[in-house]
């Protein structure tokens, strides 16, 4: 499997109640559309470093984030994989205990067919997503900003969160499935107990957290919840992610888009979509922390 945190394409949804992930989906009608924006379809894929010319400007370090509605709070976004890891695929596939189990430290993860790699593409939403966060006045930390070789190793990027007393984690990550698989979903936390693994704590919260990203997800990018996973509510629940299970603070993971699908990769290579995935990504965080 080319990566290790995003659901295989033939995996069967447990999602939560139909109708109640449906009313969190579908928070404006405007949010069930039923088809996904294709204003910049047809657009090249960025150019190998250009990401950093499109995302928004990492903030300082060091600095306080400005008075706002999320001042108190800390938020850890978690980008999934690293650009670096194609070159240390030994390291990353070392094994590390999930609480249930063993798993590889991390993966490389997948890419459009035009070779835009899932790991620009997390590292460019997460960068724009800080900057949304930092202006509401949350704390915000990023598990790795490709300041490293390569990793981290997923039972560190829950570790991170932990650390952080995080009032909510949020993986960023792009799904490799079939052509004609498009749509975002957001994967929560099953109840897991085992090894060092305990969810009961943040099952519930992590779900709330997921459905408000979900909603405003849709209704943000104009994309519809994934129509191969979920059961059509852009919700699944999974208990076999390290970075969800050995999480004691709510976490989810958001898979996107479908970066194989061409139709999909044409919204997840534009800039502007970018800035839309990371805007309803904020928007349901904030909504999670101001209830």
């Amino acid at each position: 499997m080319p990566y290790d945190d995003s659901p295989p394409p033939t995996r069967r949804a447990r999602p939560l109640s139909v109708a109640a992930a449906l009313a969190a989906v579908c928070l404006t009608a405007a949010g069930c559309g039923g088809g996904q924006e294709t204003g910049d379809a047809g657009a090249a894929p960025p150019r190998p470093g250009a990401d950093a010319a499109t995302s928004a400007a990492p903030a300082p370090t060091g600095t306080q984030p400005p008075k706002g509605p999320l001042t108190g709070r800390t938020v850890v976004i978690d980008p999934g994989h690293h650009p670096g890891n194609r070159d240390h695929t030994r390291e990353i596939d070392k094994q590390v205990d999930i609480g249930t189990g063993r798993k590889e430290c991390d993966t490389t993860g997948t890419a459009t067919n035009d070779g835009y790699a899932e790991a620009r593409f997390t590292l460019d939403v997460s960068h724009r997503l800080r900057a949304l966060l930092e202006a509401e006045g949350a704390r915000v930390r990023l598990t790795h900003d490709a300041d490293r070789p390569f990793g981290p190793c997923i039972d560190e990027r829950a570790r991170i969160g932990n650390e952080a007393k995080a009032d909510a984690v949020v993986s960023v990550h792009a799904d490799g499935s079939a052509v004609g698989n498009r749509g975002f979903h957001v994967i929560l936390p099953a109840g897991v107990k085992g090894g060092g693994a305990d969810t009961s704590k943040i099952v519930k919260s992590s779900a709330d957290l997921g459905a408000r990203i979900a909603g405003h997800f849709a209704r943000t990018t104009g994309s519809a919840p994934s129509n191969y996973i979920g059961g059509n509510t852009g919700l699944d629940t999974r208990d076999d992610l390290g970075g969800l299970n050995l999480s004691t603070v709510p976490k989810v993971f958001v898979e996107c888009g479908n970066m194989r699908d061409p139709k999909d990769a044409a919204l997840l290579t534009a800039a502007s979509w970018r800035q839309k995935a990371a805007q309803g990504l904020a928007d349901g965080i904030a909504g999670y922390l101001k209830r």
